[in-house]
């Protein structure tokens, strides 16, 4: 079966944005990119579920969210690392949540450690990769299922441009190859999935969230020098491209990973 085609292709251009009538979800919803994801698929329309693991706010941001866009979101806590727990959770948000379906899965849930790599032990490795690589494959996987038998989904995984170089001065050896598998995962995705599924990855670069803000200022400095962007990009610079990827407006479009990342990678 061929990748899927909007049955009218001169629909206007703004119309094709909409995701009106569609059922999200994001993993790490509640927090940093995801939040913002998360508000954007709402601004556009669609019916957003937030996972979150440790939150303890996320319902609280869900109301809001909510409250803001017209549409329903709705938190849910489960664990991306835990392949039977993730795949109860998103059956759950498909069955009662979209009544019966689930159009869009961002894989965003993430995490970051600077560790030398002779300093590594089984636990910091383990952890890094469980949520970064691990979490978006049982994410991925649940979802695709879904996707097959509804026949149409779409998954976008939150990848970084950690997954292309390597970051200095900071080492983060374990961030960087997860990235980059969930990079590779998404590719041979998009290719095993195109009768029933769109997959692409997004690469962020600097995003001012806790995960940056906890830095040391020398070393926020020391990245603001090599951006030719001159700043740091904000969450919400972010949402716009997550919501193109999402939408009829990108239906041609598996298999990329998009670079945002003020110029970072480029010098």
């Amino acid at each position: 079966m061929p990748l899927y085609q909007p049955a009218d292709l001169n629909t206007p251009v703004l119309s094709q944005f909409s995701l009106k009538g569609k059922i999200a979800l994001v993993t790490g919803g509640s927090g940093g990119i995801g939040r913002q994801v998360v508000t954007g698929l709402a601004e556009a329309g669609a019916d957003v579920a937030i996972i979150y693991h440790k939150a303890t706010d996320a319902h609280e941001i869900a109301a809001k969210i909510a409250e803001k866009t017209g549409v329903r979101v709705q938190a849910f806590q489960s664990d991306v690392t835990k392949r039977e727990t993730i795949a109860k959770t998103i059956e759950q948000i498909a069955t009662e949540f979209g009544r019966g379906r689930l159009d869009i899965v961002i894989a965003n849930a993430g995490v970051c450690q600077n560790v030398p790599s002779l300093e590594y032990d089984e636990e910091t490795w383990n952890y890094m990769n469980s949520v970064n690589y691990d979490g978006v494959m049982w994410t991925a996987v649940a979802a695709g299922r879904i996707f097959k038998k509804q026949g149409r989904g779409n998954l976008i995984i939150t990848a970084s441009v950690s997954a292309n170089l390597v970051n200095v001065p900071q080492t983060q050896a374990a961030y960087n190859s997860s990235k980059a598998g969930a990079l590779q995962l998404g590719k041979s995705l998009a290719v095993e999935w195109v009768d029933f599924a769109r997959v692409n990855c997004v690469s962020p670069g600097y995003i001012m969230t806790e995960m940056l803000t906890r830095q040391p200022k020398e070393l926020i400095d020391k990245w603001l020098s090599m951006i030719p962007a001159g700043r740091v990009c904000n969450p919400e610079e972010l949402k716009g491209l997550y919501v193109f990827l999402a939408s009829d407006a990108a239906c041609y479009m598996t298999g990329s990973n998009i670079i945002i990342d003020g110029g970072f990678t480029l010098p």
